[in-house]
């Protein structure tokens, strides 16, 4: 059996969005045959490259093989990587209702190294960050935390009353808990958020 055909035999074994990652296909081939056979595999679209030596399957979709999402992507990255992900905070306020504006592109914030990836046709910008822009990378109360971060010192005390009325009691509860790990400005601004 071909290599690549192997390699695509290895890939629809796992389950769906999972990384395929060229390290650890080293029993099918040398480190340098596995790179060319996947590299080959995402040119013909069998494969998506997500990242240097990160694959994935296609996802499945209606009308046949589609781009992951950027979820998807990411979840896939942090498996492979062990990075953590969130999303910026100008695309935090928008989700919170507390901006009209759209970022024109995707960016998310991002353990590892500040990048690029190409992701179908579009490319998305991950900027490296503290860890403590990273807390809670799914919840309200962590994208809460990113738009005080991102608004910096002189916005983030007006956008405390806008964020009074978007967080429940327990995403103020759970910033609370956060302040130690903060910059001491920023877990001032939390104090006001969740006694003001």
């Amino acid at each position: 059996m071909a290599l690549a055909e192997c390699l695509l035999e290895h890939a629809r074994a796992l389950p769906e969005g999972a990384p395929l990652r060229a390290k650890e296909l080293l029993h099918l081939g040398s480190r340098e045959a596995v790179d060319q056979a996947m590299t080959r595999l995402a040119r013909s679209g069998a494969l998506t490259r997500i990242s240097r030596g990160v694959y994935m399957l296609p996802l499945k979709g209606r009308f046949g093989a589609k781009t992951p999402s950027l979820p998807a992507l990411l979840r896939a990255l942090t498996l492979a990587t062990g990075e953590v992900f969130a999303i910026h905070g100008a695309a935090a306020a928008n989700a919170l209702g507390l901006s009209t504006q759209v970022p024109m592109k995707p960016v998310y914030l991002t353990s590892g190294r500040s990048r690029r990836l190409k992701v179908g046709g579009q490319w998305l910008d991950l900027r490296h960050a503290p860890e403590w822009q990273l807390l809670l990378p799914d919840e309200r109360a962590g994208d809460a935390l990113r738009v005080l971060s991102w608004s910096g010192r002189e916005e983030a005390t007006s956008l405390l009353k806008q964020l009074r009325g978007k967080l429940s009691a327990r995403d103020r509860d759970t910033l609370l808990t956060l302040r130690g790990r903060l910059p001491s400005w920023l877990a001032k601004e939390i104090s006001g958020l969740v006694h003001g």
